[in-house]
């Protein structure tokens, strides 16, 4: 597989999720990183789709103008990435509060809710950019009150979209069925993200 990468291209990681770093990595990428300062709440869509595209663009645009324009001869790629909760039809981003976290995790027991994550790389040397999304729907047994409080007091759940972990091993045992990838649910999807770093190296 590393075989039909080519090697003279230089990648930026734009975010600062510790899971898409690994995921990036377990791919077997060489990256820098650098995160984006956006306001998210001031980007609204009406489909989850849209909302994630729209955001992981803003992201790369806030990036682009920390870069300078005279950017190496080999082509530079920047990926960045967006990932909401979707649970009955409403959008869950990262809990506001301890009190929101736990109710969104109770919610989930015995429930069923999905990820929908974005990727979006976009090529600095030509300003070509390519995005998708991809959705993966989750379905859990019961997730116990003592559970709820252990996730909430150790903190991760607070940090992430709908306090959704499903890879934490408290988590892990109350899931019933995943239909699609953990990587896409820990915030990667590694088919689409290899699918748009070629599509968009195709274009230099």
């Amino acid at each position: 597989m590393e075989s039909d990468r080519p090697p003279h291209f230089k990648l930026i990681l734009g975010s600062s999720s510790i899971a898409r770093r690994s995921i990036l990595t377990d791919m077997g990428y060489q990256f820098t990183l650098m995160s984006a300062d956006i306001d998210e709440k001031s980007i609204r869509k009406e489909k989850p789709e849209e909302l994630v595209l729209a955001l992981a663009e803003a992201k790369a645009e806030a990036i682009m103008q920390r870069i300078p324009d005279d950017v190496e001869d080999k082509p530079t790629l920047l990926v960045t990435c967006d990932q909401v909760v979707v649970y009955e039809d409403v959008v869950r981003e990262k809990p506001s509060s301890v009190e929101e976290a736990r109710e969104y995790i109770r919610g989930y027991s015995k429930g069923h809710t999905a990820t929908v994550s974005s990727v979006v790389v976009t090529n600095l040397k030509t300003g070509f950019r390519k995005g998708g999304v991809d959705r993966v729907e989750i379905y859990f047994n019961e997730i116990s009150e003592k559970t709820i409080e252990k996730l909430i007091e150790e903190g991760m759940v607070l940090k992430v979209a709908g306090a959704l972990l499903i890879e934490h091993p408290l988590t892990l045992p109350c899931v019933k069925e995943v239909v699609g990838t953990t990587d896409s649910v820990m915030g990667l999807p590694k088919e689409l993200t290899e699918k748009l770093l070629k599509e968009v190296l195709a274009t230099t």
